[in-house]
């Protein structure tokens, strides 16, 4: 392989593409609102994941050159692009700047409030590189809040409304992963920890299990709920033991696999949770289109 194309390909994985599993739920708007019959709204909304994954991915590469360091004493991110010194850290900045600028002007043509969330979604971000990812607690908080404006982001592209119920169960999912990826952190790192991540010095395996404990609880309440309030039909209900199996199987994995690092290469690796994600969309889809 020639020197371009090794760059290439590691400007490609400098990008994360796994990580753009986390964009999917720009999507949740469009099957929820029943516009998938609508090519309209389903071009828009593959459009706004494909902005938010380029303006995610130039978070990426931020996040990467500042902790490139770092990472290097992370048994598994040391052999990212620049931690491990194949990419040149000056290449990847200018690349993660083009995107973010084509990302911004192309949404701001297509929806301004769009243009918003991913600016809201960027300084937040940012905010969280520069420091608040080592705020104990906030660093959860914000990982939470980062998937609840994804959530935001996909009802606005194709303006459509979301209620306070479907936003509560994506935040309160998204925490169980961030508390979940703490958790795997922080048991594989030990004695590294501290170098790695300043902010696992405040964690312990015993708190965070602890707070896996309410999240998954709450997480099951809001959903049960959410099918009742959506506004659609209440046979949405029979979907609550799909995403229950989901939570569990998850949590199996985490305490008995010892997985939950990287929660976006679990979901695309593990086949139970992969039939359980496709079983639950081809339900949903079923029954707002033919039970409703």
């Amino acid at each position: 392989m020639d020197r371009r194309r090794s760059t290439v390909y590691l400007l490609w994985e400098q990008l994360r593409p796994k990580q753009w599993t986390k964009n999917l739920l720009l999507f949740a708007a469009l099957i929820f609102s029943y516009k998938w019959t609508d090519l309209n709204a389903v071009m828009t909304s593959i459009f706004g994941f494909v902005a938010f994954s380029m303006t995610a991915s130039s978070i990426y590469i931020v996040n990467d050159f500042r902790d490139r360091e770092a990472d290097r004493a992370h048994p598994e991110k040391r052999h990212r692009p620049m931690a491990s010194g194949e990419l040149n850290p000056g290449l990847a900045l200018s690349v993660g700047i083009l995107l973010f600028i084509i990302a911004i002007l192309t949404s701001l043509i297509m929806e301004p409030m769009f243009a918003l969330i991913l600016l809201i979604y960027t300084v937040m971000n940012l905010g969280y590189s520069f420091g608040l990812k080592h705020v104990v607690i906030l660093d959860l908080m914000m990982i939470a809040t980062g998937f609840v404006l994804r959530a935001i982001g996909g009802a606005v592209v194709i303006e459509v409304p979301y209620t306070a119920w479907f936003l509560l169960c994506t935040m309160l999912l998204s925490l169980f992963l961030a508390i979940g990826k703490r958790r795997h952190e922080l048991q594989i790192l030990k004695e590294k920890n501290e170098k790695h991540r300043k902010v696992l010095k405040h964690y312990s395996l015993p708190f965070l299990d602890q707070l896996i404990g309410i999240v998954t609880s709450a997480t099951i309440v809001s959903y049960a709920v959410f099918t009742f309030t959506s506004g659609h039909t209440i046979h949405l209900m029979w979907t609550i033991p799909i995403v229950i199996y989901g939570i569990f199987r998850y949590l199996y994995l985490i305490h008995m696999k010892g997985k939950g690092g990287a929660p976006e290469k679990v979901l695309l690796e593990d086949r139970h949770l992969i039939v359980t994600i496709l079983l639950y969309v081809a339900s949903v889809i079923f029954i707002l289109g033919w039970l409703e």
